[in-house]
């Protein structure tokens, strides 16, 4: 389904990322796998495609200039890509309402650098590349944080970050559907991925979590693998600035 697109998948190295890099490859993608210091992860996530189908790029997208670093570098070792997967993001447990000064505006700055600032720069960048190239596809992995607030207060950065990148993806949606670029909002629940383990740690364990949800389980990255992949393909292209919830039936709006 995703043969001949070449995509571009930040945070490809672990959870979701690495389930989406994956799939995309299994579905024929040349996938460029981003990572920021897991480098085994990245490479686990393609392997076994063949040469040249799968990529492994380093960048931090908490420093300056990261971001950018990573677009020039995907677009010098593939030349063009018609799909942009946004998933890197950080959840701090710390920097709540009750937690020190240093703290909240340490891990605010980190948290919005990653999740907002640096994702915000890559999003600009595929736009104007896939103006410039007759379109694209964009998929940006949010959560439902982003609709109804955390259950950890001390993560109040990450639910904050969260809505505020899918504003800045519906915009996008909004504003480039006739340069032919399709844009998409994938909010998970509750993923069996160790961010959410170590959540579920910070709310008494996985079994005081699971017992909230409705299907008693969390949702395994490979549910979002295959959405994100769908919406790679353009087969739906009305779709375009939708936010897809996946969580189960724990969170219906």
């Amino acid at each position: 389904m995703l043969a001949g697109k070449t995509i571009l998948v930040t945070g490809a190295s672990k959870g979701i990322g690495q389930a989406i890099a994956r799939e995309l490859g299994a579905q024929g993608a040349r996938v460029v796998a981003h990572y920021g210091g897991d480098r085994a992860g990245a490479e686990a996530a393609i392997a076994g495609l063949p040469e040249g189908q799968g990529i492994a790029l380093s960048a931090d997208l908490a420093a300056d200039g990261g971001a950018d670093r990573l677009f020039a570098e995907t677009l010098a070792a593939v030349g063009r890509l018609d799909g942009f997967v946004n998933n890197a993001a950080v959840m701090r447990f710390d920097g709540g309402i009750d937690d020190e000064d240093d703290a909240w505006e340490r891990i605010w700055a980190e948290t919005f650098q990653v999740n907002v600032f640096a994702a915000a720069r890559l999003l600009r960048l595929a736009v104007r590349h896939f103006r410039e190239t007759g379109g694209g596809e964009i998929v940006g992995i949010s959560s439902w944080a982003a609709q109804k607030g955390v259950t950890n207060p001390r993560t109040i950065a990450y639910a904050a970050s969260k809505a505020a990148f899918k504003a800045a993806l519906q915009t996008v949606a909004t504003g480039h559907a006739r340069d032919r670029i399709g844009t998409y909002i994938i909010a998970p629940g509750v993923v069996d991925t160790q961010m959410s383990r170590d959540f579920a740690e910070s709310q008494g364990g996985r079994a005081v979590v699971e017992d909230r949800l409705v299907m008693g389980e969390f949702v395994p990255p490979s549910d979002i693998a295959t959405l994100t992949a769908f919406c790679l393909s353009g087969r739906c292209r009305h779709l375009s600035g939708a936010t897809l919830d996946v969580n189960g039936a724990s969170y219906i709006r």
